[in-house]
């Protein structure tokens, strides 16, 4: 017995006629007989008696009628929201990000998508490192994460998507504002704000510092923050200078007291996605990451909530 055996058998005690189902279906009598027939031996017991004008559904049949009706009708939603995902005009995407990463990274990809995929439902989930992240991922309670690339992670595919390059942020009144650019090694006498000790950018940050190259690592700060919009905002306040990547599409008008001083010479600091395994993404999380991404090509610098 097959779904469509039920299918059959439901619609023919509707129509109370073989014939006019079989001309619905676009078959023969005989082959809808045989759905019946088929029905019926499942079920173990007749379905449905004949009638001078036609069949009926015996007490058995009509039990079976009214929980197979109940039955597709919900099986033909199921399946038509499958169709959906299949087709990415449906379900769910759940993405896990730092906390100021739609801002900087998916505003525009956001409204690109919705218009392109009303249906399917985005769901953001806010966490503050890369480690969080790998466990949202992990779980199943996020299909795609936003990240801070750092080491292989065991059953966690990561996916560089924008570089970011390194630079000073300081008032506009700071000695340093107008330099072009500033060396790793001018850093070491610059109490500058922290970033949080787990953060997958600080480590980065700490091991490019600590590097013979790039000299001493700078002293250490009475300040420290949870995300890279909060040090930019205090070292326009004049608290500390703050170096941090530069984020992607940064007006001037955000913080006209800011200057952004490139670092040359410290490794970009890369960041892209998170997934268990890409191949295995619903194609409306595949979509969602693609324009992103696309969004995303040709910056010259990017950036995301600090992880």
């Amino acid at each position: 017995m097959t779904l469509d055996d039920l299918r059959a058998f439901v619609a023919v005690c509707e129509a109370g006629n073989l014939s006019a189902v079989a001309r619905d279906l676009g078959c023969t009598q005989s082959a809808v007989s045989q759905r019946i027939k088929r029905v019926e031996r499942a079920a173990g017991i007749g379905l449905l008696e004949r009638r001078p004008r036609g069949v009926a559904p015996t007490q058995a049949g009509r039990i079976l009628q009214r929980a197979a009706a109940d039955g597709i009708g919900g099986l033909d939603l199921a399946l038509r929201r499958l169709a959906d995902l299949r087709a990415g005009d449906g379900g769910t995407v759940r993405v896990t990000t730092g906390a100021t990463t739609v801002r900087h990274f998916m505003s525009d990809a956001v409204v690109a998508f919705r218009g392109r995929h009303p249906h399917v439902n985005l769901e953001f989930r806010t966490e503050s490192s890369s480690r969080r992240c790998f466990e949202a991922v992990a779980d199943g309670s996020s299909e795609l994460a936003w990240i801070t690339i750092g080491p292989p992670e065991h059953g966690i595919e990561q996916h560089p998507v924008i570089r970011l390059p390194w630079v000073l942020a300081v008032r506009a009144d700071d000695p340093l504002a107008d330099r072009e650019c500033i060396e790793p090694g001018e850093l070491a006498g610059i109490r500058h704000i922290r970033l949080p000790e787990n953060s997958t950018s600080r480590m980065r940050l700490d091991g490019h510092l600590g590097h013979r190259d790039a000299g001493p690592v700078p002293p250490p700060s009475t300040t420290s923050v949870a995300d890279w919009d909060t040090a930019l905002l205090l070292a326009e306040l004049g608290v500390a200078p703050a170096v941090v990547p530069q984020l992607p599409g940064l007006p001037a008008t955000a913080h006209p007291a800011l200057r952004l001083v490139p670092i040359a010479g410290l490794p970009p600091l890369a960041t892209g996605w998170a997934v268990r395994r890409w191949s295995a993404l619903s194609p409306a999380a595949v979509a969602f990451a693609e324009t992103v991404t696309a969004g995303l090509d040709g910056a010259a610098t990017g950036g995301e909530g600090v992880r």
